[in-house]
């Protein structure tokens, strides 16, 4: 990320930030999920926006002319005041109506409502099945079978929250596979609550009162809530391995193990 776009990133954060919380709609994030959409398919378009030399008023016009019709005020808003700033590429224009419209989106969700679980547990589903991750996440396929098949996959059984955002993830996925369009998602989602999520690899599921010691060690440990995972594998032999961002803390037997036989090859 360039220096241009950490800029207008928090820009636009804080033009989020201005906006009163009855604004923050899934209305909302979903007419910016659609604006970004539209700018990515325009190849000129796009490079207009996303130029660093382009001029602040000028985008603004553009962005007005094009979208004062169809989207609502609060999401017209916020993709003007984003398209405004100056992001270092075209790319990162794009990534930043994104996390902008995930965060709308994440502050929209009621407290009883965990998007990233469910986007880890829908990220789990496709992996599970290599016929269902193909499906969506090929390259050759429609935008609008990807969508029928996300809502069939979905619908009624997640929250509107999360089956917006991947509708938006496997419409727009910009050469990302499907993993990374979630894991992404989920980071963002969760940083919007002011929380973090660990990923724990371990060989058979913990209790809950386990994983409730485990979730208050590392929200000391890193400062702020964090969101548990789980990830069932045989191959990890005993303890558990746990990722939160780029941070891995291994305590597994294979870990071990691995380590024993490198100091033994060397």
């Amino acid at each position: 990320m360039g220096s241009a776009t950490r800029e207008a990133l928090a820009s636009s954060k804080n033009a989020l930030a201005g906006l009163p919380a009855p604004a923050l709609t899934v209305s909302t994030g979903e007419d910016l999920f659609a604006a970004g959409r539209i700018i990515g398919e325009s190849a000129q378009f796009r490079s207009l926006l996303g130029d660093p030399s382009t001029d602040s008023s000028q985008k603004s016009a553009l962005v007005s002319g094009v979208f004062q019709a169809g989207l609502g005020a609060d999401a017209l808003s916020l993709l003007t005041a984003i398209a405004s700033a100056h992001w270092s590429n075209s790319d990162e224009l794009l990534a930043g109506i994104e996390e902008i419209g995930l965060r709308v989106v994440a502050a929209s969700a009621p407290a009883s409502v965990s998007i990233e679980s469910e986007l880890f547990e829908f990220g789990e589903a496709v992996s599970s099945d290599s016929e269902l991750e193909l499906a969506i996440g090929t390259s050759l396929g429609s935008p609008a079978a990807k969508v029928a098949l996300v809502d069939a996959l979905l619908a009624g059984k997640a929250s509107e929250q999360t089956l917006v955002i991947v509708r938006h993830l496997v419409q727009q996925p910009r050469g990302r596979r499907i993993a990374e369009l979630l894991r992404i998602a989920s980071t963002i989602v969760a940083d919007a609550k002011n929380q973090s999520i660990a990923t724990v690899t371990l060989a058979s599921p913990i209790a809950a009162e386990q994983l409730d010691r485990l979730r208050a060690s590392l929200g000391r440990l890193y400062g702020r809530q964090l969101t548990i995972n789980q990830v069932v594998d045989p191959t990890v032999l005993g303890g558990l391995r746990v990722q939160v961002g780029d941070d891995v803390i291994d305590g597994s037997i294979e870990s071990r193990l691995s380590e024993l036989r490198q100091k033994l090859a060397s």
